[in-house]
C-alpha cells in the first residue's frame, strides 16, 4: 500500500523509461520492503536535466542523471537494515536505467502513523485491527 513518487532527470530518455522505472521500483519495494505490488501506487515524473541543479551546476552541464524518490509506508513495518538495503538497491538500479547518477541523488522512506494513513477509505490501523479480529475492516470500530 505504499505511495511512491519518483521524479528523475536524465539525458538518456527512452519511450519505455517511465514504465521501466515503475517496474523496477515496484520490484525492489516488494523484494526488500515486503510491500504487496497489488496495492502499491507509483507516480513517475520527468524533469529536464537543464532544470535540475546539484552542487551549483545543472545535471546537463555535469552530464549526470539524478532522481528523488519518496515512499510512504506505515510506521514500524520495516527495519533500519531493510530501509538501508532498499536505498542502496534503488541507487544501483536507477543508475542502470538513467545513466551515471550524481551523488546528490535522494530517496526518502517516510514512515507514517497507521491511524493517519491508508487506502480505499480505510486506515492501516483499521485494517490491522480487522485482521486481528477477523472481521470486515469497515465494521471494526
Amino acid at each position: 500500500m505504499p505511495l511512491i513518487t519518483v521524479t528523475y532527470a536524465t539525458s538518456s530518455e527512452t519511450p519505455s523509461l517511465k514504465a521501466d522505472i515503475a517496474a523496477a521500483v515496484s520490484e525492489l519495494t516488494a523484494k526488500i520492503l515486503h510491500k504487496d505490488p497489488k496495492v502499491t501506487a507509483i507516480i513517475v515524473k520527468s524533469a529536464d536535466t537543464a532544470d535540475w541543479f546539484a552542487g551549483g551546476k545543472s545535471l546537463a552541464e555535469q552530464k549526470r542523471a539524478s532522481y528523488w524518490l519518496d515512499i510512504h509506508v506505515s510506521e514500524g513495518t520495516n527495519t533500519k537494515d531493510e530501509k538501508a538495503a532498499y536505498l542502496a538497491a534503488l541507487f544501483e538500479r536507477m543508475g542502470e536505467l538513467l545513466g551515471p547518477l550524481h551523488n546528490e541523488t535522494y530517496a526518502h522512506v517516510d514512515e507514517v502513523k497507521g491511524d493517519a494513513y491508508g487506502f480505499g477509505g480505510l486506515t492501516q490501523e483499521r485494517r490491522y485491527i480487522a485482521g486481528k479480529l477477523e472481521v470486515s475492516p469497515r465494521k471494526a470500530a
